[in-house]
This record gives structure tokens, C-alpha cells and sequence, in this order.
């Protein structure tokens, strides 16, 4: 018995949803705008997130030494930085190495190399590449380097230059503008979702107008609450799922797109400094596709049978 009520219920549903296409189709791209405005927020998260990431990875403090630096004062203080708690690894890059790096780099550049040449003498410094253990700690770093400034046999400071504060310009403006962008996506996902949740509203409303006799004429041979509203709420959660398997296709073309339209916006030169331009938003979508699945289908199943059974129950008194 329960499960003929519960067949003839869905095919009420099913009928509804085919017999009203117009209906139908307006609540099913309200509701897909509503579930791709979610997506949207999903996928800036994971790369608003995976950006902050590799920066952070390949942010450092530089440490440029003076020409006259001596190798054997350069060497004593990387003994130093690597004895501090915060510190990951100290990297030596001498002066002969810098050159070499810049001559592999430019070699097929004939006017940088003939500029080289003219300089004559090696005018790149020594340096130390330092890397944190975590981000925050870059400052007690930079500060142990200020208050030791260690000097030369001649009293004369070693260090040339310290990049620290260019780098955490960086970090700091990232760590500013992604909860800003999360904030904003969430406000047009919730405006969405109110427009959704108003459109399946009158669209059930509208629904049960012009099905009214035929909802009298079930009242009067008999028919339980439960009969008469079920479909309209199946009809909903049929809008939820239709948007749900639309957005799912939406996001996975966006996502394996995604790389092309970041390097597009992004320029090749900026784009080429990070190395998560290699599908970070189509493997995201793969490794998490478990959670999105349920999210969207659940958001999408709630966002369309919550909305028509409360209006089902306000319009339809039975």
C-alpha cells in the first residue's frame, strides 16, 4: 500500500514537472544559477587557497652580500641562520654560481650578453636563500639579521640587501584579498539562492492554480493530505536534481578550461612564476568529486523540496 502511494506520488511529480515546462525550465535555471554561483565559490576557495600556497612555497628572504664579502664570513653566518629554531634551509649561492645561473639563463639573449661582457668583472654577490618553516616566521628571521649585522674583519657591514619586505608584501596582500573574494561569492551565492527560493515558490504556486479542480475533484473521492502534496514536492526535488546534474557539468567544463583562461587573464609571464597553473581547478574537482557530488545534489535537492513543500503547505489548504 505504502509503496503504491509512494509510486503514484512520484509520477504525479514527473507529470507536473513535463506538463508545466515553462514553469519548469525558469525554476530549473534559477536554481542552476543559484548551485554555479555555489560551484563558483567552491572553485575560488580552492584556488584562491592553492595560490596562497605556492607563493608562500616560493616566498624566501634573499640575502644579498656586498662584492667585498668575504666567503668565510658568508659561510659563518649561514652556520648561524641554520642554527635558528624557525629556520628550514640556508642555500649558498656564491658569486661565480650567480654568474653562471645568468649566463645559462640569458645565453641565447646576444645584447644581454654583450652588455656582460663590457662590465668585465663579476657583478653579481654571493647571496643566502632562506626558507622558513612556516610564514610567519620570516619576520624573527629578517629581525635576527638586523640586530646581528655582522661586520668584516674591517668593521665593515657584509650584507648588501635583505629582500624580506617585498616578499611579505606579497603574502600579506594575498592573505587580504581572498577572504575579501570568498566573502563577495558567498553574498551573490545567498542572493541567488533567495531568488531561487522565491521562483520555486511561485512556480508551485502557480502550479497548484491551475491544477486547483483537479485537486478538488481528488478531495472529494478521498484523497490524504500527503497524496495531494507529494507530487508538487517531487516536482521540486526534480527541479533540485535536474540544476544539480547541470551545474556538475558546468563546473567539470569550467574546471578542465580553467588552465587556458587563467593563462589567458593571467599572461604567460606571470602565470609561468607559479607552478599551479598545471590543472589546478579540473585536479581539484577530481580528487574532491565525492564532496562536490553530494554538495550540490544536496543543496539542490534541499533548495528545491524545501521551497515547494513549505509553498504547497501555505497554498495548497488541505
Amino acid at each position: 500500500m505504502i509503496l503504491t502511494t509512494f509510486k503514484r506520488i512520484a509520477r504525479g511529480g514527473f507529470v507536473n514537472f513535463w506538463r508545466n515546462g515553462f514553469l519548469s525550465f525558469a525554476a530549473v535555471v534559477v536554481i542552476t544559477l543559484s548551485l554555479s554561483a555555489f560551484g563558483g565559490l567552491i572553485f575560488a576557495s580552492a584556488f584562491g587557497n592553492s595560490l596562497l600556497a605556492d607563493v608562500k612555497d616560493k616566498v624566501d628572504i634573499n640575502v644579498y652580500f656586498t662584492l667585498s664579502a668575504q666567503e668565510s664570513d658568508i659561510l659563518a653566518l649561514q652556520k648561524e641562520i641554520k642554527a635558528l629554531p624557525e629556520v628550514s634551509s640556508v642555500d649558498y649561492v656564491s658569486s661565480a654560481q650567480a654568474l653562471t645561473d645568468f649566463q645559462t639563463k640569458w645565453q641565447n639573449n646576444a645584447l644581454i650578453m654583450q652588455g656582460l661582457q663590457e662590465v668585465g668583472n663579476n657583478p653579481f654577490p654571493a647571496a643566502l636563500n632562506i626558507k622558513a618553516k612556516e610564514p610567519g616566521q620570516y619576520g624573527n628571521i629578517a629581525n635576527f639579521l638586523t640586530s646581528k649585522n655582522p661586520q668584516d674583519s674591517n668593521g665593515t657591514p657584509i650584507i648588501d640587501k635583505v629582500n624580506y619586505q617585498e616578499n611579505k608584501l606579497i603574502i600579506d596582500r594575498l592573505t587580504a584579498i581572498i577572504p575579501t573574494v570568498e566573502q563577495v561569492g558567498g553574498f551573490i551565492a545567498l542572493i541567488f539562492v533567495l531568488v531561487a527560493i522565491i521562483i520555486v515558490w511561485n512556480t508551485i504556486r502557480l502550479i497548484i492554480y491551475t491544477a486547483r479542480d483537479e485537486i478538488a475533484v481528488m478531495k472529494l473521492v478521498g484523497a490524504s493530505n500527503i497524496y495531494v502534496r507529494g507530487p508538487f514536492v517531487v516536482s521540486g526535488i526534480m527541479y533540485g536534481i535536474v540544476s544539480a546534474v547541470i551545474t556538475l557539468i558546468l563546473m567539470a567544463v569550467f574546471a578542465y578550461w580553467s588552465d587556458a583562461v587563467v593563462l589567458k587573464l593571467a599572461g604567460v609571464d606571470v602565470a609561468s612564476n607559479f607552478s599551479l597553473i598545471v590543472n589546478v581547478l579540473s585536479a581539484y574537482f577530481v580528487h574532491n568529486f565525492g564532496e562536490i557530488f553530494v554538495l550540490i545534489i544536496g543543496s539542490g535537492i534541499a533548495l528545491g523540496g524545501v521551497s515547494s513543500y513549505v509553498a504547497a503547505r501555505k497554498y495548497l489548504k488541505v
